[in-house]
């Protein structure tokens, strides 16, 4: 028999968490699935069956009960059961608040010579143009100048 790299022993507040957690469909599978590595692989309950034993009878690899009981030692249930929380934005947004109120002054001047007003594909070229701004779609600008209530009328 493999010796057991992290064992796993859940307190009564740990099983209260569980419990809580997975209840009526409050989590993902993948939450469910790893509450129940925790459960099987509780000590306190008494013997625990290999983690490949586990792992056939969840439908999950060895490599997640591994994973699952050693992240449990490192940081608890919530570490197990909750997600990671992203640092950063998949993608930079391109407008920050410099470039929002750029926009915003231009929308609120007065249109170039030979246009009655500001349109949104009037602005993309004007802001196209300038060097100190990023290429920015008309639909952005739109999306950033509906954010401020503001409208091109």
């Amino acid at each position: 028999m493999k010796p057991k790299y992290d064992p796993v022993y859940l307190t009564s507040a740990d099983r209260k968490a569980i419990k809580k957690a997975t209840g009526k469909g409050g989590c993902s599978n993948q939450a469910k699935t790893r509450a129940s590595i925790l459960l099987a692989l509780d000590e306190n309950s008494g013997p625990v069956k290999d983690q490949e034993e586990i792992a056939a009878v969840l439908k999950c690899s060895t490599a997640t009960v591994r994973r699952t009981a050693k992240a449990f030692c490192e940081g608890g249930v919530e570490k197990v059961l909750g997600r990671k929380e992203r640092t950063d934005p998949p993608v930079a947004p391109k407008a920050t608040g410099e470039v929002e109120a750029k926009l915003i002054k231009m929308a609120c001047s007065s249109p170039p010579e030979g246009n009655a007003r500001w349109t949104l594909r009037l602005m993309e070229s004007t802001v196209a143009i300038a060097e100190d701004m990023p290429n920015l779609s008309h639909m952005t600008i739109g999306r950033l100048l509906k954010k401020h209530h503001l409208g091109l009328t």
